[in-house]
């Protein structure tokens, strides 16, 4: 989406949370196969520092980061109002991550 917009830096590289389920951190990283690129997108809580979400694909399309933000929403207390951060790349400036957040 070339209209698209970055979202701004809530937590202004302060990577902490006083209680889990109000900020969680993402990335993704590419990793070579015999079968070609697979793309892990992750969600960490930055309280706890756990994964409490991930997704693989052959593709870092935005559904790959929509889905991992989906399992962290299921296996973790995400609190109503949590800061979702991550870098400004195609995948998190998407209409489809958007309205998902």
């Amino acid at each position: 989406d070339t209209k698209a917009k970055p979202a701004p830096d809530l937590i202004g590289r302060d990577f902490h949370a006083e209680r889990p389920g109000i900020r969680l951190a993402g990335d993704i990283t590419c990793l070579p196969t015999a079968g070609g690129w697979l793309y892990l997108a992750c969600r960490l809580d930055l309280a706890t520092r756990e994964v409490v979400g991930y997704a693989m694909a052959d593709h870092h399309r935005a559904e790959l980061v929509t889905d991992a933000l989906g399992m962290a929403h299921g296996r973790a207390h995400v609190e109503p109002g949590c800061v979702i951060h991550s870098d400004r790349g195609s995948e998190y400036t998407s209409a489809r991550f958007r309205d998902r957040i």
